[in-house]
């Protein structure tokens, strides 16, 4: 991402205050839930603090087009960092989700967390408990965001809007997610000519919106924009998010496990359902295609086995047509920002991010 940025280092200060005094109300839970604690607490660790970054480019684009001297307040920055405890909560659920081993290039929560119970030497499936105290690790982030949240809108004049579109995103990524792990079963049923629209779906719900678009208008709201201003950044920050979501699924498949902390082929080998694969199905003979569909999903794929399918999607076709579908959105980003009525300098920094969130190899 684009730097120098302010965001990293205030999100780091906000967080440091904010776990010291959730670690000081949870010192009766005892020795086993401070473990837990240390736990959540690593998984705020790290990231490009995407969201938090986006979410102030829309306070700045509002509040310095009123007030060029507007400067940050605790309240946006404990919005910014609620933003990344609850996108914390998510990966920890995603990655139990995929089945993921690592996150970061470090163990994945739930993996973590099996590792604990079998150092501890404590009786049981070690497996079964990672994953049961994953769920509850993420069930907790989602409350410290909330907690969080609530306490930075106190007494704040445009705290109903920003509440709505926060309580908006967290709807809108959960029931994206079930689509996208709906889709890796109900593809089999549906006319393959749907599957590119069905994942274009997943990518707004799970991606496109909660990535960019929904925390652009939640800084934008906290500084009192009206509704050119938001429309303007909807429509900025939406196509910005769907090319995001794009360059996610090409990493997916083709990052570099020492620059993305995935494994290569991660998608591949948990059978991600993505505009990419749909594409590609749709370039196929049908033995082809059937053998695309017998190998996606396949957690035992071997080095060779996923080069195969990489070869088999660029030569279809479908990778250069993603290219091109991120390069348009990217395009329909920026015409959304000439002439808004947003600050210049920050319109500058917005299309900065975008060229940042779309041409990236992590």
């Amino acid at each position: 991402m684009p730097s120098p940025s302010p965001v990293p280092d205030a999100v780091a200060a906000h967080l440091e205050r904010f776990l010291a005094r959730m670690r000081d109300e949870s010192t009766e839970y005892g020795p086993d839930a401070a473990a837990f604690l240390d736990a959540a607490v690593g998984m705020l660790d790290g990231g490009k603090r995407l969201r938090a970054r986006f979410c102030h480019a829309g306070w700045r684009a509002v509040a310095r087009f009123d007030d060029r001297d507007a400067t940050e307040t605790d309240p946006l920055w404990d919005v910014c960092t609620a933003l990344e405890i609850f996108q914390s909560a998510a990966l920890v659920h995603d990655d139990l989700i995929d089945n993921s081993d690592t996150r970061r290039g470090r163990p994945a929560a739930h993996r973590a967390l099996e590792a604990s119970h079998r150092e501890a030497g404590w009786s049981g499936d070690a497996d079964a408990f990672g994953r049961a105290a994953a769920i509850l690790l993420g069930d907790l982030l989602v409350a410290w965001s909330d907690d969080l949240l609530e306490s930075a809108l106190d007494g704040q004049p445009h705290a109903r809007v920003v509440r709505a579109e926060y309580a908006k995103m967290r709807r809108d990524v959960t029931t994206g997610q079930f689509l996208d792990i709906a889709e890796e079963s109900a593809w089999s049923v549906n006319d393959g000519h749907l599957h590119a629209e069905r994942a274009l779906r997943v990518a707004s719900l799970k991606s496109a919106r909660y990535s960019i678009e929904q925390p652009l208008v939640l800084g934008a709201a906290l500084g009192g924009a009206d509704e050119d201003q938001i429309s303007a950044l909807r429509r900025f920050g939406h196509p910005i998010g769907m090319a995001f979501q794009l360059r996610d699924d090409v990493l997916g498949v083709f990052g570099d496990a020492s620059v993305t902390g995935k494994p290569t082929g991660d998608d591949l080998r948990e059978g991600k359902r993505t505009v990419l694969v749909a594409l590609t199905r749709e370039s196929l003979d049908p033995s082809a295609r059937n053998l695309l569909d017998e190998m996606l999903g396949d957690p035992e794929l071997t080095p060779q086995q996923v080069s195969f399918l990489q070869a088999t999607i660029t030569g279809s076709g479908a990778l250069d047509r993603v290219e091109t579908m991120i390069a348009d959105y990217a395009r329909e980003a920026d015409r959304a920002l000439s002439g808004a009525r947003l600050d210049n300098a920050a319109v500058g920094e917005l299309r900065e991010l975008g060229r940042a969130a779309t041409v990236r190899s992590a």
